[in-house]
């Protein structure tokens, strides 16, 4: 006993760190992954693939739950409350970890509150509408939005959602103004889009893409500077008449603050070899995921990348007042 106290006092002394059996011996029961967005929307589809591979590397079930009420902020509020031990684990995108700091006010710090594991992959949006809209071209629907002020929907999903504050964006840049309808989540206003009950949607391509090659909805452009895999035949808004209308809609991966960090380095080696697979590469690709750089899959990468994000939109959103409803 004096012997390990002993070298745990030189360790000490000479900067060591001695990892707890707890963490050497991670996982050692299921995990649970909490997916702060509606079953059925993108975010809970990117997430069933990676953890469907995820399951096989730790050796323990991923158990998903899916928790989309107020903008997701109460599923992000259980990550942060969680014991720092990594059995839960949060899934989200920049809405969730970015856009929310900026909305609503939050009883956890969305830069500091969380352990960065991985970014996981990014989408651009697709402007879709109803399929018996009368505009079949991106300078059509803007010329029939600018004839219908304050007429015309876009479904979101929530206040201060990515589609929201996309739709604003595209409001300012085109002068066009329209009524916002939300939703709990992407899922559900895919379905109301179906069915005709609201005219637009700035979505996520994962989640529109099946949709338009079906021929139930109609795609206008997508958000890039370059056409995705998943439906090349869709210009981009700099080929439609909208140059400089990019958004990306990324996802990354966290846990509790102080979580250790080799059981974040066991939870990151899992997702990057996950995404190095090629049956989960062709997966993303086929719903428009693209994966980052292998620079930006450490946990490094996606804290300086959230940073950056909320560099870049906090300040448009808080000038166009936009709160929680």
């Amino acid at each position: 006993m004096l012997k390990l106290i002993g070298s745990a006092i030189l360790a000490t002394m000479l900067g060591w760190s001695i990892p707890s059996a707890g963490a050497s011996e991670y996982p050692t029961h299921p995990i649970t992954l909490i997916v702060p967005s509606a079953a059925g929307g993108p975010t809970d589809t990117l997430c069933r693939i990676l953890a469907d591979h995820m399951r096989q590397t730790l050796g323990q079930p991923v158990i998903i739950e899916d928790q989309g009420t107020a903008g997701g902020t109460v599923a992000v509020g259980r990550v942060a409350r969680a014991a720092p031990d990594g059995y839960t684990i949060g899934i989200g995108q920049y809405g969730n970890f970015v856009l929310n700091g900026a909305i609503y006010s939050l009883p956890y710090d969305l830069l500091n509150d969380f352990e960065p594991v991985a970014l996981l992959a990014s989408n651009p949006q697709i402007i879709v509408s109803r399929k018996d809209l009368p505009s079949h071209s991106l300078q059509e629907l803007i010329a029939w939005l600018k004839q219908r002020p304050d007429q015309a929907t876009q479904g979101t999903a929530g206040a201060g959602s990515p589609a929201h504050i996309s739709g604003i964006y595209f409001q300012k840049e085109t002068g066009t103004r329209f009524r916002f309808v939300p939703y709990r989540g992407a899922a559900p206003a895919m379905q109301d889009l179906l069915g005709g009950q609201i005219d637009l949607l700035i979505d996520q391509a994962s989640n529109a893409i099946g949709q338009v090659r079906a021929g139930r909805i109609r795609a206008y452009a997508v958000t890039a500077k370059k056409r995705i895999e998943a439906g090349s035949d869709i210009p981009t808004v700099d080929e439609a008449g909208l140059p400089g209308f990019h958004v990306s809609v990324w996802h990354g991966l966290w846990v509790p603050k102080s979580t250790p960090r080799p059981i974040v380095d066991k939870l990151n080696a899992s997702v990057v070899e996950a995404l190095a697979d090629p049956a989960v590469q062709k997966k993303l690709a086929e719903i428009g995921q693209e994966i980052p750089s292998r620079q930006l899959q450490t946990p490094e990468g996606l804290r300086a990348y959230q940073k950056a994000e909320a560099d870049k939109w906090w300040p448009m959103i808080r000038a166009a007042g936009v709160r929680a409803q």
